[in-house]
């Protein structure tokens, strides 16, 4: 006899789902219906509420093909309960976002809370007071399938979750997804660490550290919103690609306001229309810049030979230059901003001249000082002694004039690395200028040295590896007075300046106090192809730790030597075959080639970013912007092209690396010139 349907755990559980899917419709119209009429004082006031209010009807949208909730918690014991008075377990569904019924009681509890936590935690060695913990399987939206796992059974062996293995292998198409349902104990660890901390993640690819940085923020504004919303959050990436890449995690997580940029953006203050050869740009990045810009802002300070005379009236105030230069000597003790100072230097001069009334048996108050500080004589001499300082002039005037930096460079540049960044033509202006990358960056630290950088509550930084030690301090300036989530694998490192040590990094960044975590599981690169990009591991990055695939699906991957570009496109089209996404890697010289070779065969294909869908699925992908993208094949034309692309070898095969590591499912290495020898 078949189970009548009351009792079919599933169809229970289908029940369950349609109910929460009804609660989540009925709170997004509850709100949708709300009545600030009467509630504002003002049209201001009532247009903060009614962002607000629209905010939070995106945030409660039901995706039609994200599941609500993913997995079941049933407890043996209330939480936080005295397990001695045996109260009764209770069920909980964890999913995405929180979603009660009209009267209140959860239906499905946020992934972030404590009480789910168990659900990335707990073991057979651990429970957690954790009975059942039930896994969903879903198909297009609709759940088709659970798995249960009896923790506090010692009769029942531990076994791999067959539902969590076919998540982690599914193919993808579109762009990255979260990993809510799929998170690790190891990678929950680093997602829940406090907000005060900073973390740094080292991991390899196919390891998950991006997503956990992304979940990471979603958990901290969870825990942490208020705080947060007062101080914001950043999440940065290493270019527009990488970004659209990412942009749909937080949003399906429900959270809306987190802000995407890249370091370029966060240092454009001058528009980059230039380029630096590799030893121009490792100067300019060196951190040893920033004490030169220091230097040359501090210069504009001249010591006052003459003193101020401030009339009032019928009365004249003599302030001497020897008291002048006390107050100078002062504020330059005291190292504050070049901007601070100079606001600060005519309120102390003000200050002096009060301590020459009040001596007269005159009694001035603030209104006196204020007015006194605004003084045409007062104003000349703070115009005399602490100038105005344009960031980006000065930095034009370092890059220009020989003498000037060869003053402010001297014990810190020598002359070649000082003749390697000057520029061999003259400029007119900033406007006129061909700035580089790197001079944004220059330009602003020297913005920070004149006046403080916002600081923000939490950065998100990945794909570090790449960053020179000055993009690092411009990071680092941006949460001064927060933490940060780094995120990176050293073996990645494909600029001249790429990162030696995360300790280095990170005591540029001023968080030099991170705590520096290792992932070393692939979840996502199959075991084959990991082991064949392995091999080049002890020519980049020789003391770390190899990636060891976690995944029981090894994979697809072939060697495949070629003698024309129809050829590589044939590749290409046997993969699209399977389901899920192709990514096409070349060296950044072969696109045209390619190009025309994908076009001959009526191929169509996307740039990197772009969305793939279901009449999409091919990718071309220039292997310098291969970087944190993903795709469920791949085709690697010419490993030997891209090496010989990049300044170096090394950098050549860290490159190399990047785009063999880009595969979930199957990869296939398409060559007509031999392959590089440390592949052999």
């Amino acid at each position: 006899m078949s189970t009548p349907p009351a009792q079919d755990p599933l169809s229970r559980e289908r029940a369950h789902l349609g109910s929460s899917r009804a609660a989540l419709r009925a709170m997004r119209e509850d709100v949708e219906n709300l009545d600030i009429t009467d509630v504002t004082a003002n049209w201001v006031n009532a247009a903060v509420l009614q962002h607000q209010i629209d905010e939070r009807i995106k945030a409660l949208a039901d995706l039609s093909h994200t599941p609500l909730f993913f997995g079941r918690l049933d407890y043996l014991h209330a939480p936080g309960a005295d397990k001695a008075e045996g109260a009764e377990g209770e069920r909980f569904y964890i999913g995405r976002r929180h979603v009660h019924d009209a009267e209140g009681d959860p239906m499905v509890i946020d992934w972030r809370a404590p009480v789910s936590q168990p659900f990335y935690r707990a073991s057979k060695k651990d429970p957690m007071d954790v009975g059942l913990r039930r896994r969903f399987g879903y198909t297009s939206g609709d759940l088709t399938a659970y798995e249960d796992e009896h923790l506090s059974d010692p009769s029942e062996a531990a076994a791999t979750s067959k539902l969590l293995q076919q998540e982690i292998e599914r193919p993808r198409v579109g762009p990255m997804r979260d990993i809510v349902a799929t998170i690790q104990p190891e990678q929950d660890e680093i997602v829940r660490a406090g907000l005060t901390g900073s973390v740094c993640v080292q991991g390899g690819p196919g390891t998950g550290k991006t997503a956990v940085g992304l979940h990471r923020v979603a958990y901290l504004l969870y825990a942490h919103r208020e705080r947060l919303a007062r101080t914001g959050t950043l999440v940065i990436g290493p270019n527009k690609s990488f970004l659209h890449y990412i942009e749909q995690v937080l949003p399906a997580l429900g959270e809306l306001e987190v802000k995407q940029a890249t370091v370029d953006d966060l240092v454009a203050h001058v528009e980059v229309r230039g380029t630096d050869d590799a030893t121009a740009a490792v100067v300019k990045g060196d951190a040893r810049m920033a004490e030169v810009l220091r230097r040359a802002v501090r210069s504009h300070v001249t010591l006052p030979t003459e003193g101020v005379v401030v009339v009032r009236g019928s009365r004249r105030w003599r302030v001497p230059a020897y008291e002048l230069e006390t107050i100078v000597g002062e504020l330059l003790d005291r190292d504050i901003r070049y901007g601070a100072a100079r606001e600060a230097l005519p309120q102390r001069i003000a200050h002096a001249v009060l301590v020459q009334m009040e001596r007269s048996g005159e009694a001035p108050d603030d209104r006196v000082q204020d007015a006194v500080a605004r003084n045409t004589a007062v104003k000349a001499a703070v115009k005399a002694i602490w100038p105005p300082v344009d960031p980006a002039k000065l930095v034009l005037r370092l890059l220009t004039d020989a003498d000037f930096l060869a003053v402010h460079a001297d014990g810190i540049l020598d002359e070649d690395e000082q003749k390697e960044i000057l520029w061999s033509k003259p400029v007119r202006s900033v406007k006129s200028a061909k700035w580089s990358p790197a001079d944004a960056v220059l330009i602003d630290e020297a913005t920070d040295l004149v006046q403080r950088t916002h600081s923000l509550g939490h950065v998100v930084l990945d794909e570090a590896q790449d960053l020179s030690p000055m993009q690092y301090r411009a990071v680092g300036r941006r949460c001064t007075t927060g933490s940060a989530t780094v995120l990176g694998d050293l073996a990645q490192g494909t600029t001249p300046w790429a990162t030696r040590s995360w300790d280095e990094a990170l005591a540029h960044l001023g968080k030099g106090e991170a705590v520096i975590e290792e992932l070393t599981a692939g979840f996502r690169v199959p075991t084959d192809v990991i082991a064949y990009a392995s091999r080049l591991l002890p020519h980049i990055a020789p003391g770390l730790t190899p990636v060891a695939s976690v995944r029981e699906n090894p994979g697809f991957f072939e060697v495949r030597p070629t003698t024309v570009d129809e050829q590589v496109v044939d590749a290409c089209e046997e993969l699209l075959r399977n389901e899920g996404s192709v990514g096409l890697i070349a060296a950044d010289a072969r696109i045209p080639a390619l190009t025309e070779a994908l076009a001959a065969a009526g191929l169509t294909y996307l740039g990197p970013g772009e969305e793939t869908t279901a009449q999409t699925r091919l990718t071309l992908v220039p292997a310098s912007l291969a970087k944190g993208l993903e795709y469920d094949y791949v085709v690697l034309d010419e490993p030997q092209a891209v090496v010989d692309g990049e300044p170096d070898e090394r950098t050549g095969l860290r490159r190399l690396y990047v785009a063999l590591t880009r595969a979930v499912s199957g990869l296939t290495v398409t060559h007509a010139a031999p392959l590089p020898q440390q592949l052999a």
